[in-house]
C-alpha cells in the first residue's frame, strides 16, 4: 500500500506599510520614482548617519497585532541582522529577532473543509532592502535604493497549514485585515505583500516534522498555489526514492513551473544578530495600546453583520462588496448620498464587476466616485435617462469618472418625453412594418417587442421604453 503524506506549511509574509516616509528617515515611500531619487544618507547607509524610528510604523504594527489577537510586547528592541548583499547598503538590516513587537496571535480561516485557526508566531518590524536591476544589454547589475528603508512588518505564522487552499485562505484573510486597517495596499504585483513559503512533508500520522524548504519569489496567489503543489510533489518523489530533502532556500520560476535551489538555509547565528546600538528600546504603555485599540476601524466580519441589519441586500452581494475595502467604502458613501442600497449594490455587482473582469482590474482600481454613482442612480430614477443609456454613461464613468449629469447634457442623451415626437416616430414605425403590425393584431404578443425596438432605434435609444410600449399599444388598438 502506497504511503500517504501530509504537507506542513508555515508562511513568512512581508508587508510594506503605507506610511508616507521610510522607517528610519524622512524619505518618500512612493512607488515608481526614478531610481535613487527617494534616498538620503540614512537609507543609503552612509557612515555617521543615525536612524530615527517613524512612530507611524510602530502604531501600524500594533494595530495589526491587535486585529490578529496578538500580545503586544511592552518592551521591545531593534536588532542588526548582518549580511553582505549589494542591495543592502549598510551590510546589515535593522530588524527584530529577540523582542518582536507582537507575539502569539491567530486568525480564523474558512475553506471547503470548514473553519480553522492558524497561529501567528510573531510580527516584527524591519526595513526593506534596495532593488537590484539586471541590465542584460550592458551585462551589469544596477542598484536602486528607493526601496531601501521602506517600512515592513513580517508576519510569521505557525506551521499550521496543510494545503494550498488553506494558504490562500490565510493570505486572503490577512490581506483583508491589512487593507481594512489601512496599513498597506497589499499589491502583490508591486511587491507590497510578499510571501515566503516554508514547506515540508511527513508520513500521515507521524508527529515529527520533515525537513523544510523555503520558497521565495512568489508574487501572486496563482504562483503560490502552484509552487506549493510543485514543491510537495518534489519532496515526496525524493522521499519515495530513498533520498533526503535538503534544508535550503529555493526560488520558484512561474514560467517553468519549477523551483531551483538558491542556497542552503542559514541559521540565525549566521547573521550574528545583536541589538542595534543606534536605536533606543521602545516602551509601550497600556494607555498607548488602549488608544490604538480605540482607533481600530470596523473589520470585514463586523461590516458584514451591520450590512445584514441595515441594508436589504442579499448575503451574496454583502460577501462580494465587503470582499474589498475600497468597494465597501464606495457602496456606503453612495448609499449615504442616494439612500438606495439595492440600486447601489446592483451597479457594483453587475456593471462594475463586468467591467473589472473585462479590463483585468481589481476592485481597488475602481476610479469612479460615490457622488457620481449616486447622481447616475438619481438620473435613472427620475427617468432623465433610460436604463440602456445609463449603462452607456456608466461605462464612460467607470473609465474616466465623469460627472454623469454634465456628460448627459453635453451628449444630448436625455430621454425624449415629448408625446408628439414619440407619436410621430411610432406612426412611422407602424407604417414601415405592416407584417409585424398584422402579427400583433392577430394575437402574436411578441411582435410588439420588435416594434418597440424599431422605435427605440429611430429615437437613438433616447426614449422611455415603457412610454413607447404604451403609445404603440394605444395606436395599434385604434387600427
Amino acid at each position: 500500500m502506497a504511503k500517504q503524506y501530509e504537507t506542513v506549511i508555515g508562511l513568512e509574509v512581508h508587508v510594506e506599510l503605507s506610511t508616507k516616509t521610510k522607517i528610519f528617515c524622512g524619505c518618500s515611500t512612493a512607488f515608481g520614482g526614478a531610481p535613487n531619487t527617494h534616498t538620503c544618507p540614512v537609507c543609503t547607509g552612509m557612515p555617521g548617519s543615525l536612524p530615527v524610528l517613524n512612530k507611524q510604523v510602530l502604531e501600524y504594527a500594533m494595530a495589526v497585532g491587535l486585529a490578529t489577537d496578538c500580545a503586544i510586547t511592552r518592551y521591545c528592541k531593534f536588532d542588526r541582522k548582518n549580511y553582505f548583499y549589494p542591495d543592502n547598503p549598510q551590510n546589515y538590516q535593522i530588524s527584530q529577532l529577540y523582542l518582536p513587537i507582537c507575539k502569539n496571535g491567530k486568525v480564523e480561516i474558512e475553506t471547503a473543509e470548514g473553519k480553522k485557526t492558524v497561529g501567528i508566531h510573531e510580527i516584527h518590524m524591519e526595513e526593506d532592502a534596495g532593488k537590484l536591476i539586471h541590465d542584460e544589454w550592458e551585462d551589469c547589475s544596477l542598484v536602486d535604493y528607493n526601496r531601501s528603508g521602506v517600512p515592513l512588518i513580517e508576519i510569521v505564522s505557525e506551521p499550521d497549514m496543510r494545503s494550498a487552499e488553506e494558504v490562500i485562505a490565510y493570505l486572503e484573510k490577512l490581506r483583508m485585515i491589512l487593507q481594512y486597517l489601512g496599513v498597506s495596499d497589499c499589491k502583490l504585483q508591486e511587491g507590497s505583500m510578499r510571501a515566503d513559503v516554508n514547506l515540508s512533508v511527513r508520513e500521515a500520522g507521524t508527529e515529527k516534522f520533515g525537513t523544510r524548504t523555503e520558497m521565495k519569489n512568489l508574487n501572486s496567489f496563482r504562483s503560490i498555489k502552484r509552487a506549493i503543489e510543485g514543491e510537495r510533489e518534489r519532496q515526496i518523489e525524493l522521499l519515495e526514492a530513498g533520498r533526503e530533502v535538503l534544508q535550503e532556500t529555493r526560488r520558484w520560476d512561474d514560467n517553468k513551473e519549477e523551483s531551483y535551489a538558491m542556497r542552503s538555509k542559514e541559521d540565525a547565528q549566521d547573521y550574528r544578530y545583536f541589538p542595534d546600538p543606534d536605536l533606543v528600546p521602545i516602551v509601550v504603555s497600556d494607555e498607548w495600546i488602549d488608544e490604538i485599540r480605540s482607533r481600530q476601524p470596523e473589520l470585514r466580519s463586523e461590516k458584514m453583520e451591520r450590512y445584514k441589519r441595515e441594508y436589504d441586500i442579499p448575503d451574496y452581494d454583502i460577501d462580494i462588496i465587503t470582499g474589498s475595502k475600497h468597494m465597501a467604502d464606495i457602496f456606503e458613501a453612495t448609499v449615504a448620498i442616494s439612500g438606495q442600497p439595492k440600486k447601489a449594490a446592483n451597479w457594483l455587482m453587475v456593471e462594475t464587476l463586468r467591467l473589472l473582469k473585462e479590463n483585468d482590474m481589481e476592485p481597488e482600481d475602481i476610479r469612479f466616485s460615490p457622488e457620481n454613482l449616486a447622481k447616475l442612480i438619481k438620473l435613472t430614477d427620475e427617468k432623465v435617462i433610460n436604463s440602456s443609456v445609463a449603462k452607456e454613461v456608466f461605462e464612460v464613468m467607470f473609465d474616466r469618472n465623469i460627472n454623469p449629469q454634465v456628460y448627459i447634457e453635453e451628449k444630448g442623451l436625455k430621454t425624449v418625453n415629448d408625446q408628439n415626437a414619440l407619436r410621430k416616430t411610432v406612426e412611422e414605425v407602424i407604417e414601415a412594418n405592416p407584417r409585424s403590425v398584422e402579427d400583433y393584431l392577430n394575437g402574436k404578443e411578441k411582435a410588439i417587442g420588435f416594434l418597440v425596438g424599431q422605435t427605440m432605434k429611430a429615437m437613438q435609444g433616447k426614449a422611455d421604453p415603457g412610454m413607447v410600449n404604451e403609445i404603440l399599444k394605444l395606436m395599434l388598438r385604434n387600427k
